[in-house]
């Protein structure tokens, strides 16, 4: 071969794409350990939701379960438990706001906005975690009947409303449904 001739361009153009492209997938292949690790794991994935059996709860009695690695209160309220939540003005709550996942963000912190709905108001499904500190109230205890956090003094109601305490917001209550009438599927 002389100074003069040149060599082909297309072979030479193919083997510049092929070396970048093997280049390309090798890069893939080393960095998909790392992105792959990224991902939840199967038993994260499991907790997106939870069923829980609510047969055996009682009028007056509550469940804990746990739900994304926190504890959910299911309480089936008694009359008169929701009879006094159903009692409270608007005006005297702290946290005027349902924080109820089910409906609109500025829904009213009625009773029934922060109970199953209607038709079930007995029922109260809620995030057991202090809206101060995140400690865990302790049920049936406090000023109010429902639920008391002795490490700083939040009282809640029998709604789960914040009133009295340094706690800023009512427990939240996370998306759930029935899928009986003794069934709840939370998440």
């Amino acid at each position: 071969m002389s100074a003069t001739e040149t060599h082909d361009p297309n072979r030479r153009d193919f083997l510049y794409i092929a070396t970048g492209m093997a280049g390309a997938v090798g890069a893939a292949a080393f960095a998909w350990p790392f992105i792959d690790q990224m991902r939840p794991d199967a038993s994260t994935l499991a907790l997106a939701s939870v069923e829980v059996d609510v047969s055996a709860v009682e009028p007056g009695m509550s469940l804990t379960v746990k739900w994304r690695g926190k504890p959910v209160f299911i309480r089936n309220r008694t009359p008169e438990e929701i009879e006094a939540a159903k009692q409270v003005p608007m005006a005297e709550l702290k946290d005027p706001v349902a924080r109820n996942a089910n409906l609109t963000s500025d829904a009213p912190a009625t009773d029934v906005d922060r109970s199953a709905g209607e038709g079930k108001e007995n029922w109260l499904v809620m995030i057991g975690v202090c809206t101060h500190l995140g400690c865990v109230p302790l049920g049936q205890a406090g000023d109010f009947g429902g639920w008391f956090c002795p490490c700083h003094g939040s009282h809640y109601d029998t709604a789960g409303r914040i009133r009295k305490g340094p706690a800023p917001q009512n427990m939240a209550v996370p998306t759930f449904e029935f899928l009986s009438d003794t069934r709840v599927r939370i998440g």
